[in-house]
Protein backbone atom coordinates (compact mmCIF):
# COMPACT_ATOMS: atom_id res chain seq x y z
CA UNK A 1 0.00 0.00 0.00
CA UNK A 2 1.78 3.14 -1.11
CA UNK A 3 1.41 6.13 1.47
CA UNK A 4 0.43 9.47 1.26
CA UNK A 5 2.66 12.50 0.96
CA UNK A 6 2.43 13.48 4.96
CA UNK A 7 2.88 10.08 5.93
CA UNK A 8 5.74 9.95 3.98
CA UNK A 9 7.13 13.06 5.05
CA UNK A 10 6.88 12.22 8.92
CA UNK A 11 8.11 8.81 8.27
CA UNK A 12 10.99 9.67 6.91
CA UNK A 13 11.64 12.76 9.04
CA UNK A 14 11.34 10.62 12.38
CA UNK A 15 14.16 7.95 10.39
CA UNK A 16 16.09 10.27 9.77
CA UNK A 17 16.29 11.60 13.48
CA UNK A 18 16.32 8.47 14.80
CA UNK A 19 19.83 7.64 13.21
CA UNK A 20 21.28 10.48 14.90
CA UNK A 21 19.50 10.64 18.36
CA UNK A 22 16.07 7.92 18.73
CA UNK A 23 15.48 9.16 21.80
CA UNK A 24 14.31 12.07 20.20
CA UNK A 25 12.71 10.31 17.90
CA UNK A 26 10.59 8.03 20.19
CA UNK A 27 9.52 11.38 21.99
CA UNK A 28 8.40 12.77 18.86
CA UNK A 29 6.17 10.02 18.34
CA UNK A 30 4.87 9.92 21.79
CA UNK A 31 4.03 13.64 21.57
CA UNK A 32 1.55 12.45 18.43
CA UNK A 33 0.05 9.47 20.26
CA UNK A 34 -0.21 11.39 23.87
CA UNK A 35 -2.26 14.39 22.18
CA UNK A 36 -4.50 12.01 19.28
CA UNK A 37 -5.42 10.07 23.41
CA UNK A 38 -5.99 13.34 25.04
CA UNK A 39 -9.13 15.60 25.41
CA UNK A 40 -7.35 18.60 24.94
CA UNK A 41 -9.02 21.90 26.53
CA UNK A 42 -6.67 24.33 27.28
CA UNK A 43 -7.58 27.69 25.75
CA UNK A 44 -4.10 28.72 24.73
CA UNK A 45 -3.57 25.26 22.80
CA UNK A 46 -4.08 23.97 18.74
CA UNK A 47 -3.48 21.52 16.27
CA UNK A 48 -1.34 23.47 13.12
CA UNK A 49 -1.64 21.72 10.36
CA UNK A 50 0.69 19.02 8.94
CA UNK A 51 1.85 22.12 5.91
CA UNK A 52 2.47 24.47 8.37
CA UNK A 53 4.31 21.79 10.31
CA UNK A 54 6.62 20.65 8.03
CA UNK A 55 7.28 24.54 6.95
CA UNK A 56 9.36 24.67 9.97
CA UNK A 57 11.44 22.15 9.23
CA UNK A 58 13.87 22.66 6.50
CA UNK A 59 16.58 24.83 5.54
CA UNK A 60 15.84 28.44 6.78
CA UNK A 61 16.48 27.48 10.02
CA UNK A 62 20.47 27.57 9.00
CA UNK A 63 20.29 31.23 8.03
CA UNK A 64 20.51 34.46 9.87
CA UNK A 65 18.43 37.47 9.20
CA UNK A 66 18.86 40.69 11.13
CA UNK A 67 17.17 43.42 9.30
CA UNK A 68 13.73 43.69 7.46
CA UNK A 69 13.38 42.60 4.11
CA UNK A 70 15.40 44.27 1.65
CA UNK A 71 17.25 45.47 4.40
CA UNK A 72 19.39 42.68 6.13
CA UNK A 73 22.81 42.73 8.15
CA UNK A 74 23.62 39.36 6.23
CA UNK A 75 24.33 38.46 3.06
CA UNK A 76 22.14 36.04 0.94
CA UNK A 77 18.72 36.40 2.59
CA UNK A 78 16.37 36.72 -0.59
CA UNK A 79 14.87 33.62 0.39
CA UNK A 80 13.76 34.98 3.65
CA UNK A 81 13.31 37.99 2.15
CA UNK A 82 10.49 36.09 0.42
CA UNK A 83 8.73 34.47 2.98
CA UNK A 84 8.80 36.96 5.32
CA UNK A 85 7.19 39.26 2.67
CA UNK A 86 4.66 36.36 1.92
CA UNK A 87 3.96 36.26 5.91
CA UNK A 88 3.57 39.68 6.40
CA UNK A 89 1.23 40.21 3.15
CA UNK A 90 -0.96 37.46 4.42
CA UNK A 91 -1.09 39.00 7.75
CA UNK A 92 -2.19 42.60 6.50
CA UNK A 93 -4.92 41.26 3.89
CA UNK A 94 -6.12 38.48 6.58
CA UNK A 95 -6.10 41.63 9.17
CA UNK A 96 -6.66 44.57 7.10
CA UNK A 97 -3.95 46.07 8.78
CA UNK A 98 -1.52 48.81 7.34
CA UNK A 99 1.62 47.15 8.51
CA UNK A 100 2.85 43.57 9.75
CA UNK A 101 5.55 42.66 11.71
CA UNK A 102 6.10 38.89 12.00
CA UNK A 103 9.08 38.51 13.49
CA UNK A 104 8.35 38.22 17.02
CA UNK A 105 9.37 34.58 18.37
CA UNK A 106 6.20 34.73 21.24
CA UNK A 107 3.60 36.65 22.02
CA UNK A 108 6.01 38.06 24.88
CA UNK A 109 8.40 38.88 22.14
CA UNK A 110 5.66 41.01 20.15
CA UNK A 111 4.88 42.68 23.64
CA UNK A 112 8.17 43.72 23.67
CA UNK A 113 8.13 44.90 20.28
CA UNK A 114 5.13 47.12 21.20
CA UNK A 115 6.08 48.30 24.50
CA UNK A 116 9.82 49.24 23.10
CA UNK A 117 7.92 50.60 19.47
CA UNK A 118 5.66 53.37 21.61
CA UNK A 119 8.33 54.33 24.01
CA UNK A 120 10.72 54.61 21.47
CA UNK A 121 8.70 56.51 19.43
CA UNK A 122 7.56 58.55 22.35
CA UNK A 123 11.15 59.33 23.09
CA UNK A 124 12.26 60.51 19.63
CA UNK A 125 9.51 62.93 19.39
CA UNK A 126 10.11 64.54 22.63
CA UNK A 127 14.16 64.22 21.82
CA UNK A 128 13.52 66.64 18.71
CA UNK A 129 11.37 68.97 20.60
CA UNK A 130 13.57 69.57 23.28
CA UNK A 131 17.29 69.43 21.90
CA UNK A 132 15.84 71.12 19.02
CA UNK A 133 17.43 69.34 16.28
CA UNK A 134 16.21 67.18 12.87
CA UNK A 135 16.97 63.74 13.43
CA UNK A 136 17.38 61.60 16.62
CA UNK A 137 21.44 61.05 15.48
CA UNK A 138 21.78 64.47 16.24
CA UNK A 139 21.39 63.88 20.17
CA UNK A 140 23.82 64.24 22.43
CA UNK A 141 25.16 61.95 25.47
CA UNK A 142 23.84 64.38 28.10
CA UNK A 143 20.49 64.81 25.81
CA UNK A 144 20.03 61.03 25.90
CA UNK A 145 20.75 61.25 30.04
CA UNK A 146 17.95 63.35 30.49
CA UNK A 147 15.53 61.68 28.10
CA UNK A 148 15.90 58.66 29.90
CA UNK A 149 15.51 60.15 33.21
CA UNK A 150 12.77 61.98 32.37
CA UNK A 151 10.67 59.13 30.39
CA UNK A 152 11.97 56.51 32.84
CA UNK A 153 8.87 54.93 35.26
CA UNK A 154 6.39 55.73 32.21
CA UNK A 155 2.83 54.20 32.87
CA UNK A 156 0.47 51.52 31.96
CA UNK A 157 -2.79 50.64 32.58
CA UNK A 158 -3.57 46.81 31.78
CA UNK A 159 -6.40 44.37 33.14
CA UNK A 160 -5.88 42.95 36.44
CA UNK A 161 -4.06 39.14 36.56
CA UNK A 162 -7.26 37.57 38.52
CA UNK A 163 -9.88 39.29 36.20
CA UNK A 164 -8.25 37.69 33.15
CA UNK A 165 -5.41 39.87 32.33
CA UNK A 166 -1.82 38.76 30.99
CA UNK A 167 1.43 38.47 33.19
CA UNK A 168 2.98 40.83 30.26
CA UNK A 169 0.40 43.64 30.81
CA UNK A 170 2.64 45.09 33.73
CA UNK A 171 2.95 42.40 36.27
CA UNK A 172 6.42 42.26 38.53
CA UNK A 173 7.03 38.31 37.49
CA UNK A 174 7.46 39.82 33.79
CA UNK A 175 9.65 42.56 31.99
CA UNK A 176 6.83 44.86 31.59
CA UNK A 177 6.37 45.09 35.72
CA UNK A 178 9.48 46.35 35.94
CA UNK A 179 9.84 48.45 32.90
CA UNK A 180 6.22 50.94 33.81
CA UNK A 181 4.83 51.81 36.98
CA UNK A 182 1.39 49.62 36.40
CA UNK A 183 -2.09 49.85 37.79
CA UNK A 184 -4.56 47.28 36.83
CA UNK A 185 -8.37 47.98 36.37
CA UNK A 186 -10.60 44.49 37.21
CA UNK A 187 -14.39 43.44 36.86
CA UNK A 188 -17.55 44.30 38.40
CA UNK A 189 -17.71 41.76 41.50
CA UNK A 190 -20.93 41.14 40.95
CA UNK A 191 -21.04 40.39 36.66
CA UNK A 192 -17.29 39.86 36.13
CA UNK A 193 -17.96 42.22 33.66
CA UNK A 194 -15.55 44.84 32.35
CA UNK A 195 -16.94 47.91 33.59
CA UNK A 196 -15.69 50.90 31.00
CA UNK A 197 -16.45 53.55 33.38
CA UNK A 198 -14.45 52.17 35.89
CA UNK A 199 -12.05 51.84 33.32
CA UNK A 200 -12.56 55.31 32.20
CA UNK A 201 -12.23 56.66 36.36
CA UNK A 202 -9.22 54.91 36.32
CA UNK A 203 -7.29 56.32 33.07
CA UNK A 204 -8.29 59.69 34.32
CA UNK A 205 -6.60 59.66 38.15
CA UNK A 206 -3.48 57.45 36.70
CA UNK A 207 -2.72 59.06 33.39
CA UNK A 208 -1.01 56.17 31.60
CA UNK A 209 1.37 56.58 28.58
CA UNK A 210 0.08 52.93 27.33
CA UNK A 211 -3.84 51.38 28.01
CA UNK A 212 -3.38 47.79 27.42
CA UNK A 213 -6.81 45.64 26.37
CA UNK A 214 -6.67 41.51 25.81
CA UNK A 215 -7.00 39.13 28.20
CA UNK A 216 -6.15 35.15 28.71
CA UNK A 217 -8.86 34.02 30.85
CA UNK A 218 -11.92 36.59 29.90
CA UNK A 219 -14.52 34.90 28.93
CA UNK A 220 -16.29 37.74 26.96
CA UNK A 221 -16.17 40.18 24.45
CA UNK A 222 -14.11 43.57 24.81
CA UNK A 223 -15.72 46.54 23.25
CA UNK A 224 -12.67 48.21 21.66
CA UNK A 225 -14.26 51.32 20.61
CA UNK A 226 -15.18 52.40 23.89
CA UNK A 227 -11.55 51.64 25.23
CA UNK A 228 -9.91 53.35 22.16
CA UNK A 229 -11.83 56.69 23.48
CA UNK A 230 -10.81 55.92 26.87
CA UNK A 231 -7.47 55.81 25.79
CA UNK A 232 -7.69 58.67 23.79
CA UNK A 233 -9.27 61.24 26.58
CA UNK A 234 -6.32 61.21 28.39
CA UNK A 235 -3.41 61.13 25.24
CA UNK A 236 -2.65 56.86 25.79
CA UNK A 237 -1.75 54.95 23.37
CA UNK A 238 -4.16 52.27 23.14
CA UNK A 239 -2.55 48.42 22.53
CA UNK A 240 -4.23 45.06 22.32
CA UNK A 241 -3.14 41.70 22.47
CA UNK A 242 -5.24 39.65 21.00
CA UNK A 243 -3.40 36.57 21.29
CA UNK A 244 -6.17 34.30 22.46
CA UNK A 245 -9.01 35.44 19.78
CA UNK A 246 -7.04 36.46 17.08
CA UNK A 247 -8.35 33.62 15.21
CA UNK A 248 -11.67 35.06 15.88
CA UNK A 249 -10.59 38.13 14.32
CA UNK A 250 -9.47 36.52 11.36
CA UNK A 251 -12.58 34.27 11.15
CA UNK A 252 -14.82 38.06 11.44
CA UNK A 253 -16.52 36.36 14.26
CA UNK A 254 -15.35 39.42 16.07
CA UNK A 255 -16.18 42.49 13.99
CA UNK A 256 -17.23 46.26 14.33
CA UNK A 257 -16.34 47.56 17.48
CA UNK A 258 -15.13 43.84 18.84
CA UNK A 259 -12.47 43.82 16.43
CA UNK A 260 -9.37 45.40 17.50
CA UNK A 261 -7.47 46.22 14.27
CA UNK A 262 -9.40 49.23 13.25
CA UNK A 263 -9.65 51.06 16.90
CA UNK A 264 -6.12 50.20 18.29
CA UNK A 265 -2.86 51.98 17.87
CA UNK A 266 -0.84 48.77 17.77
CA UNK A 267 -1.87 45.08 18.20
CA UNK A 268 0.02 41.90 18.78
CA UNK A 269 -0.95 38.38 18.62
CA UNK A 270 0.27 35.60 19.14
CA UNK A 271 0.06 33.07 15.70
CA UNK A 272 -0.53 29.87 17.64
CA UNK A 273 -3.57 29.34 20.02
CA UNK A 274 -7.04 30.22 18.04
CA UNK A 275 -5.10 31.27 14.99
CA UNK A 276 -3.82 27.57 14.63
CA UNK A 277 -0.35 28.33 13.31
CA UNK A 278 3.69 27.61 14.60
CA UNK A 279 4.25 29.24 18.11
CA UNK A 280 5.29 32.57 17.61
CA UNK A 281 4.01 36.35 17.79
CA UNK A 282 3.35 39.09 15.32
CA UNK A 283 2.54 42.91 15.13
CA UNK A 284 0.18 44.99 13.93
CA UNK A 285 0.13 48.53 13.18
CA UNK A 286 -0.40 51.72 11.43
CA UNK A 287 1.95 53.08 9.36
CA UNK A 288 2.58 56.03 12.59
CA UNK A 289 4.35 53.02 14.58
CA UNK A 290 5.87 50.69 11.55
CA UNK A 291 9.31 52.15 11.84
CA UNK A 292 9.36 51.59 15.64
CA UNK A 293 7.85 48.26 14.87
CA UNK A 294 10.55 47.40 12.12
CA UNK A 295 13.09 47.86 14.74
CA UNK A 296 12.12 44.80 16.90
CA UNK A 297 15.26 43.22 15.80
CA UNK A 298 17.73 43.97 17.07
CA UNK A 299 15.92 46.46 19.95
CA UNK A 300 14.53 43.51 21.40
CA UNK A 301 14.34 40.50 19.97
CA UNK A 302 17.46 38.15 18.88
CA UNK A 303 17.96 36.84 14.85
CA UNK A 304 14.83 36.30 12.88
CA UNK A 305 13.41 32.45 12.85
CA UNK A 306 13.12 32.08 9.17
CA UNK A 307 11.47 28.67 9.35
CA UNK A 308 9.07 29.73 11.71
CA UNK A 309 8.00 32.69 9.31
CA UNK A 310 7.76 30.30 6.41
CA UNK A 311 5.19 28.64 8.55
CA UNK A 312 3.20 31.59 9.52
CA UNK A 313 3.49 32.38 6.15
CA UNK A 314 1.50 28.66 5.09
CA UNK A 315 -1.04 29.48 8.36
CA UNK A 316 -1.74 32.50 7.31
CA UNK A 317 -2.58 31.99 3.88
CA UNK A 318 -4.94 28.69 5.69
CA UNK A 319 -6.52 31.31 7.38
CA UNK A 320 -7.03 33.39 4.41
CA UNK A 321 -9.29 30.59 3.00
CA UNK A 322 -12.94 30.79 3.29
CA UNK A 323 -13.37 27.79 5.40
CA UNK A 324 -11.61 29.73 8.27
CA UNK A 325 -14.29 31.51 8.69
CA UNK A 326 -16.64 28.43 9.31
CA UNK A 327 -14.13 26.89 11.81
CA UNK A 328 -13.73 30.04 13.80
CA UNK A 329 -17.73 30.18 14.57
CA UNK A 330 -17.90 26.58 15.43
CA UNK A 331 -14.92 27.71 17.98
CA UNK A 332 -17.49 30.01 19.72
CA UNK A 333 -20.64 27.50 18.99
CA UNK A 334 -18.88 24.95 21.15
CA UNK A 335 -17.83 27.15 23.70
CA UNK A 336 -20.95 28.44 24.49
CA UNK A 337 -22.49 24.68 23.94
CA UNK A 338 -19.81 23.61 26.72
CA UNK A 339 -20.71 26.83 29.30
CA UNK A 340 -24.24 25.15 29.24
CA UNK A 341 -23.42 22.06 29.58
CA UNK A 342 -21.83 22.70 32.64
CA UNK A 343 -24.61 25.47 33.69
CA UNK A 344 -27.21 22.80 33.63
CA UNK A 345 -24.76 20.24 35.44
CA UNK A 346 -24.74 23.40 38.12
CA UNK A 347 -21.33 24.43 37.59
CA UNK A 348 -20.45 28.07 38.79
CA UNK A 349 -19.18 29.63 35.68
CA UNK A 350 -16.98 33.42 35.34
CA UNK A 351 -19.40 35.77 34.14
CA UNK A 352 -21.79 33.21 33.72
CA UNK A 353 -21.10 31.85 30.31
CA UNK A 354 -18.84 33.34 27.19
CA UNK A 355 -18.69 35.30 23.67
CA UNK A 356 -15.15 33.77 22.81
CA UNK A 357 -13.33 30.75 22.88
CA UNK A 358 -12.99 30.07 26.58
CA UNK A 359 -14.76 29.26 29.63
CA UNK A 360 -13.64 29.86 33.32
CA UNK A 361 -15.40 27.67 35.93
CA UNK A 362 -14.92 28.66 39.68
CA UNK A 363 -14.64 25.25 41.38
CA UNK A 364 -15.08 26.18 44.69
CA UNK A 365 -18.33 25.65 43.88
CA UNK A 366 -16.90 21.85 44.17
CA UNK A 367 -15.00 22.32 47.01
CA UNK A 368 -11.57 22.41 45.20
CA UNK A 369 -8.50 24.58 44.31
CA UNK A 370 -7.47 24.93 41.15
CA UNK A 371 -4.78 22.86 41.40
CA UNK A 372 -6.54 19.81 42.65
CA UNK A 373 -9.22 20.17 40.14
CA UNK A 374 -6.55 20.24 36.70
CA UNK A 375 -4.43 16.99 38.11
CA UNK A 376 -7.53 15.51 39.10
CA UNK A 377 -9.52 16.03 35.38
CA UNK A 378 -5.89 14.85 34.01
CA UNK A 379 -5.71 11.62 35.50
CA UNK A 380 -9.23 11.25 34.23
CA UNK A 381 -7.46 11.67 30.43
CA UNK A 382 -8.57 15.72 30.41
CA UNK A 383 -6.55 18.30 29.90
CA UNK A 384 -6.83 22.21 31.37
CA UNK A 385 -5.50 24.62 33.35
CA UNK A 386 -5.57 25.72 36.65
CA UNK A 387 -6.76 29.68 36.76
CA UNK A 388 -7.16 32.57 38.81
CA UNK A 389 -10.85 33.94 39.39
CA UNK A 390 -11.36 37.67 40.05
CA UNK A 391 -10.72 38.07 44.37
CA UNK A 392 -8.99 34.66 44.01
CA UNK A 393 -8.89 33.54 47.38
CA UNK A 394 -6.23 31.00 46.35
CA UNK A 395 -4.02 33.27 44.98
CA UNK A 396 -2.26 33.19 41.46
CA UNK A 397 -0.87 29.48 41.93
CA UNK A 398 -3.04 27.33 43.53
CA UNK A 399 -5.98 29.43 42.21
CA UNK A 400 -9.98 28.75 42.26
CA UNK A 401 -10.56 28.25 38.68
CA UNK A 402 -9.99 25.91 36.01
CA UNK A 403 -9.84 27.76 32.06
CA UNK A 404 -11.10 25.10 28.98
CA UNK A 405 -11.03 25.88 25.59
CA UNK A 406 -12.56 24.59 22.35
CA UNK A 407 -10.04 25.71 19.86
CA UNK A 408 -8.69 22.36 19.66
CA UNK A 409 -11.32 20.36 19.98
CA UNK A 410 -12.83 22.08 17.10
CA UNK A 411 -9.84 21.57 14.96
CA UNK A 412 -10.66 17.67 15.43
CA UNK A 413 -14.03 18.15 14.41
CA UNK A 414 -16.09 18.10 17.34
CA UNK A 415 -19.28 19.79 17.35
CA UNK A 416 -22.02 21.04 20.29
CA UNK A 417 -23.22 17.63 21.03
CA UNK A 418 -19.57 16.31 21.81
CA UNK A 419 -18.99 19.76 23.74
CA UNK A 420 -21.92 18.28 26.01
CA UNK A 421 -20.78 14.96 26.81
CA UNK A 422 -17.41 16.86 27.32
CA UNK A 423 -19.14 18.76 30.17
CA UNK A 424 -20.58 15.76 31.65
CA UNK A 425 -17.53 14.16 31.88
CA UNK A 426 -15.64 17.21 33.21
CA UNK A 427 -18.52 17.65 36.02
CA UNK A 428 -18.64 13.54 36.95
CA UNK A 429 -14.69 14.37 38.07
CA UNK A 430 -15.04 17.29 39.70
CA UNK A 431 -18.08 16.33 41.30
CA UNK A 432 -16.38 13.06 42.69
CA UNK A 433 -12.92 14.60 43.79
CA UNK A 434 -12.87 15.58 47.12
CA UNK A 435 -10.45 18.02 48.66
CA UNK A 436 -6.66 16.12 50.71
CA UNK A 437 -5.21 17.88 53.92
CA UNK A 438 -3.62 20.58 51.71
CA UNK A 439 -4.22 23.04 48.72
CA UNK A 440 -2.35 20.46 46.09
CA UNK A 441 -3.57 17.10 47.44
CA UNK A 442 -6.80 15.32 46.63
CA UNK A 443 -9.15 12.31 46.65
CA UNK A 444 -10.54 10.79 43.02
CA UNK A 445 -11.02 7.27 42.89
CA UNK A 446 -9.21 5.87 40.30
CA UNK A 447 -11.34 3.50 39.45
CA UNK A 448 -13.88 6.31 38.21
CA UNK A 449 -10.57 7.99 36.79
CA UNK A 450 -9.87 4.99 34.47
CA UNK A 451 -14.09 5.20 33.95
CA UNK A 452 -13.99 9.04 32.49
CA UNK A 453 -10.36 8.52 30.63
CA UNK A 454 -11.90 5.86 28.82
CA UNK A 455 -14.93 7.60 27.83
CA UNK A 456 -12.90 10.12 26.99
CA UNK A 457 -11.32 7.95 24.60
CA UNK A 458 -14.42 7.05 23.01
CA UNK A 459 -15.42 10.61 22.16
CA UNK A 460 -12.20 10.81 20.52
CA UNK A 461 -12.04 8.09 18.94
CA UNK A 462 -14.88 9.19 16.15
CA UNK A 463 -12.45 12.38 15.39
CA UNK A 464 -8.88 11.77 14.72
CA UNK A 465 -6.01 13.66 14.65
CA UNK A 466 -3.70 14.23 12.39
CA UNK A 467 -6.10 11.25 10.19
CA UNK A 468 -3.95 11.79 7.04
CA UNK A 469 -0.52 11.06 9.00
CA UNK A 470 0.23 6.93 9.67
CA UNK A 471 3.53 7.00 11.28
CA UNK A 472 3.82 2.91 11.19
Amino acid sequence: MSLNAESTAFRSALEVIRAVEPRVADAIGAELADQRESLKLIASENYASPATLLAMGNWFSDKYAEGTVGRRFYAGCQNVDTVEALAAEHARELFGAAHAYVQPHSGIDANLVAFWAILADRVESLALKKAQVRQVNDLTEADWFALRRELGNQRMLGMSLDAGGHLTHGFRPNISGKMFDQRSYGTDPATGLIDYDKVAEAAREFKPLILVAGYSAYPRKVNFRIMREIADSVGATFMVDMAHFAGLVAGKVFTGDFDPVPHAHIVTTTTHKSLRGPRGGMVLCGPELADQVDRGCPMVLGGPLPHVMAAKAVALAEARRPDFAGYAQRIVDNAQALAEGLTRRSAKLVTGGTDNHLVLIDVTGYGLTGRQAEQALLDSGIVTNRNAVPQDPNGAWYTSGIRIGTPALTSRGLGTAEMDQTAELIHTVLSQTTSGESKAKYVLDPALADKVSKQASELLAGFPLYPAVDLG
